[in-house]
């Protein structure tokens, strides 16, 4: 379908209930349609009005539970947001890709040549050169395409744009040359391939599986090489209650040794057990060692241990309480792991920078807005700096919001909802 034939269908509301359904909410998808108008108007721009274009999106995600639990092969459950990034793209022949995002300068490389290029790592041209690579190796042919790509899954977020980005592309190759042949969680895993080989981040599976299979999925790392996913069936759009994001601005310089020491001592625990992560140590066989573990590991890395364990067994509580339509509970167990992760995981705020509390700030205001309003909050992501998740009721959304912006800044409470449909080719559901 040419660019100017979708513009028409989404105008005149022949898209309204695929948007309905994709995003989980009648006002996200209002929105969503302007602004798809809008990216196939920029792809006419850059790339013409005669190729036949399809559209793809691919959410943001949040973690909902299981805080600094998958590098132990533990158990997430996270969820697409109604953030997301979005692609117009259209074969062209031969073997050259072009992307242009907005903002951004263009991505162009040939699908002939497809190696690592060390002075690529760090940007989006290595992602989608990774991304070819990996469909190729899978035996499919990749030929040339083009793409225009918009976000707003903001960089820093905490809402892992990245892996929107990396599901986007994965999505286009597969629709355009893979037949839709590859299932959601290997996208992912091209993904986290691209970003490991080629951008050079090290990062694990949970960012792209989340986007890639959309709504609430509990994933399990327990075997790291082929993690399980679970698509969770619940209705978030029907529970009286909105997502906010709260981002305290923090400053995430020098938090490097923070993050990396959780993982670290939390292995140090598992080592003394003679495993590599805390998932393949006995719960009680730990807690009958606590002496020998403090004298080997210290007094943190039980902490960690502690609330690793704990949080894992949450994670399926969670699950659970969502399959049987159980809100409140599923809520009372978000404030527990919030709890654990201040306590235990001690991820809030940097221990050498204690004046530095954002986190700590946000989380004490949620405690006195909420507590008595059957509302939960908690750290979101890797902590010390950054965003804390709360659910809030409908009724008290815009007061919540007016008193969190005056804190932290206009723009800074952000209201979303869970996106039920992962990453898609949008208008062909």
């Amino acid at each position: 379908m040419l660019p100017e034939e979708y513009k028409k269908k989404i105008q005149n509301g022949g898209c309204d209930e695929m948007l309905k359904k994709v995003y989980g909410c009648a006002e996200d998808a209002a929105r969503q349609g302007r602004r798809l108008v809008k990216l196939l108007g920029e792809f006419e721009s850059r790339f013409g009005n005669d190729h036949d274009v399809m559209i793809f999106s691919a959410p943001g995600r949040t973690e909902i539970g299981g805080n600094h639990t998958d590098h132990q092969g533990g158990r997430v459950l996270a969820a697409g947001v109604s953030l997301d990034a979005v692609a117009v793209a259209a074969k062209t022949g031969g073997c050259t890709v072009c992307v242009k995002s907005e903002g951004f300068p263009e991505d162009s490389l040939s699908t002939e040549r497809l190696g690592k290029k060390p002075e690529e790592a760090g940007t989006s041209k290595a992602l989608i050169r990774g991304l070819c690579s990996g469909f190729s190796n899978r035996g499919y042919h990749i030929g040339g395409f083009c793409a225009f790509t918009a976000s707003d899954v903001l960089a820093g977020s905490g809402l892992s744009s990245s892996a929107a980005f990396e599901v986007l592309i994965g999505n286009v190759i597969n629709s355009l040359f893979c037949s839709n042949e590859v299932p959601p969680l290997e996208i992912a895993k091209l993904g986290q391939y691209a970003e490991n080989e080629y951008f050079g981040k090290p990062c694990g599976l949970m960012d792209q599986a989340a986007s890639a299979l959309g709504g609430f999925s509990m994933i399990d790392f327990s075997d790291l090489h082929s993690p399980r996913a679970e698509k969770i069936p619940f209705d978030f759009s029907k529970c009286g209650y909105r997502l906010c994001m709260i981002d305290t601005k923090g400053n995430h310089a020098d938090l490097t040794p923070d993050y990396a020491a959780i993982p670290a001592e939390m292995k140090s625990v598992a080592s003394f057990f003679g495993r590599e992560v805390l998932s393949k140590v006995d719960e009680n066989e730990f807690y009958s060692h606590i002496p020998g573990v403090r004298a080997a590991a210290g007094d943190r890395a039980v902490l960690r241990a502690i609330h690793f364990f704990a949080e894992n067994r949450r994670v399926t509580e969670e699950a659970e309480a969502l399959k049987r339509n159980d809100f409140q509970s599923f809520l009372r167990i978000v404030n527990e792991s919030g709890r654990s992760s201040f306590q235990y995981l001690q991820n809030v705020y940097s221990p050498t920078h204690i004046s530095e509390q954002g986190v700590s700030v946000a989380l004490a205001l949620c405690e006195k807005m909420l507590s008595h309003r059957g509302g939960a909050w908690r750290v979101h992501g890797g902590g010390f700096a950054g965003t804390v998740q709360a659910y809030v009721p409908n009724d008290f959304l815009l007061e919540f919001t007016n008193k969190f912006e005056s804190v932290f800044g206009k723009g800074t409470c952000r209201q979303l909802s869970i996106r039920p449909v992962g990453g898609t080719p949008l208008l062909f559901l």
